[in-house]
C-alpha cells in the first residue's frame, strides 16, 4: 500500500541517534544515509518498499509533528515491542503509552507509543497473541 513515509526532523544527528537503534531492534535495515542532504531511509526485508525516511522538510521550513498522526511500526513479538520502547526512551523519546495490550483496538493488539525527539508520534505494535 505504501511507497514511503517521510518523517520531518529538525536535527539530523539527533534523529539518526534515535532511529538507528530503534530500527535495529525491529530488524529494519538501513537503505541510505546522506548527512549532506540530510536524510536517511530504512526498508523492510526482502522488499525495497515501503521506505521509512527521516529528513529535513524539502521547503527548508521547520518540521512540525501533526496532531492526530501516528506512524506504527510492526514488531514480531511482545518482547520486541518492549525492547523498542525502552530503546526509544533511552535515545530521547517521550512516553505516550507504555507497552501493553490495547483490547479496544483488537484482542491481540500489543503496542507501545512514544514521540521521537522532534515530537513525531510513533507506535510499535505486535498483532499476535503471546502467552507470557
Amino acid at each position: 500500500m505504501f511507497s514511503h513515509i517521510v518523517v520531518g526532523i529538525t536535527d539530523f544527528e539527533r534523529a539518526l541517534a534515535f532511529y538507528r537503534p530503534l530500527m535495529a531492534v525491529l530488524g529494519i535495515t538501513s537503505r541510505f544515509c546522506d548527512p549532506s542532504r540530510p536524510w536517511a531511509g530504512w526498508q523492510s526485508h526482502p522488499d525495497p518498499r515501503p521506505l521509512f525516511v527521516i529528513a529535513r522538510p524539502f521547503d527548508q521550513q521547520i518540521a512540525h509533528p501533526g496532531n492526530g498522526q501516528t506512524i506504527a511500526l510492526m514488531a514480531a513479538t511482545h518482547a520486541m515491542v518492549e525492547q523498542a520502547y525502552q530503546v526509544a526512551l533511552l535515545h530521547g523519546g517521550q512516553c505516550e503509552g507504555p507497552p501493553g495490550l490495547r483490547p479496544a483496538y483488537h484482542a491481540d493488539y500489543y503496542g507501545a507509543y512514544f514521540r521521537d525527539p522532534d515530537g513525531n508520534k510513533l507506535c510499535v505494535v505486535c498483532h499476535t497473541s503471546e502467552i507470557k
